[in-house]
């Protein structure tokens, strides 16, 4: 996904698909090991898009932090 599409999603739903893109790791993770993957490129792709979302929920706690230390 893109960073713009990330950044309007709320964090709930950020830490949703963080979970929905691991569980999806995890088995083509076993389809490797079984030798099914298809694509095997997509384990960075999904890697990359959960450090995106990590970034930017990072990102938002910094914010609210330096907000109330104000």
């Amino acid at each position: 996904m893109k960073t713009l599409e990330l950044r309007q999603l709320t964090n709930e739903e950020l830490v949703k698909r963080i979970e929905e893109n691991l569980d999806v790791i995890a088995t083509m993770k076993f389809q490797k090991a079984t030798s099914q993957v298809e694509n095997s490129a997509k384990f960075s792709v999904l890697r990359k898009d959960i450090a995106r979302m990590k970034t930017i929920i990072r990102e938002r706690e910094l914010e609210t932090s330096t907000v109330a230390a104000q």
